[in-house]
């Protein structure tokens, strides 16, 4: 049974944490997150300390994630979240051309994607991208609609990675 329902959260100096009508409101020095409460948790919030109580049973699935949620909003507005890709393949590559990202990933035309606003993709090569913002869930989910566009593949590791993802390799064909 997990208890990260009842971990406390510190909020950080330059940090406001604020319930109203059912929905909290996290700002910092990096921008503003929301979130509406999930139904049966009620929020208590006692100097720079905040705990999560769960009102009945039916709530105690909900119980950990709000206060998983709550601690990433909080993390998202002081440091904020990166995730960086890479592409592998000859002629594969990214191009950032103001609010779209380009992908030449070996198809007949270049892959488009808009850039989601509350997000900066920066390219330090033309072979590496880094998505950076202050929402968990957009940055991860852009990533991996990057990501999407040509998995990587399992005989010559060809297509768009994570930095730290490892691509277990196969052995191809044997000559007879």
């Amino acid at each position: 049974m997990s208890r990260i329902g009842y971990r406390k959260i510190e909020v950080p100096a330059g940090v406001t944490v604020e319930l109203v009508d059912n929905t909290v409101k996290v700002t910092g020095p990096k921008g503003s997150l929301s979130q509406n409460m999930l139904k049966g948790i009620s929020m208590k919030q006692e100097e720079n300390i905040i705990t999560l109580d769960r009102e009945n049973d039916a709530a105690k699935a909900m119980h950990g994630t709000m206060n998983a949620l709550l601690q990433n909003m909080i993390i998202g507005v002081t440091k904020g979240y990166e995730k960086g890709l890479e592409i592998v393949g000859v002629g594969y590559r990214f191009n950032v051309q103001g609010r779209r990202l380009v992908i030449n990933a070996g198809y007949s035309h270049p892959v488009e994607l808009q850039i989601p606003e509350g997000l900066t993709v920066e390219a330090p090569s033309n072979t590496e991208i880094v998505i950076k913002g202050i929402d968990k869930v957009l940055v991860g989910e852009f990533a991996a609609n990057v990501r999407k566009v040509r998995k990587p593949e399992p005989y010559k590791g060809k297509g768009i990675r994570y930095k730290d993802e490892h691509i277990r390799r196969k052995e191809g064909k044997k000559a007879a």
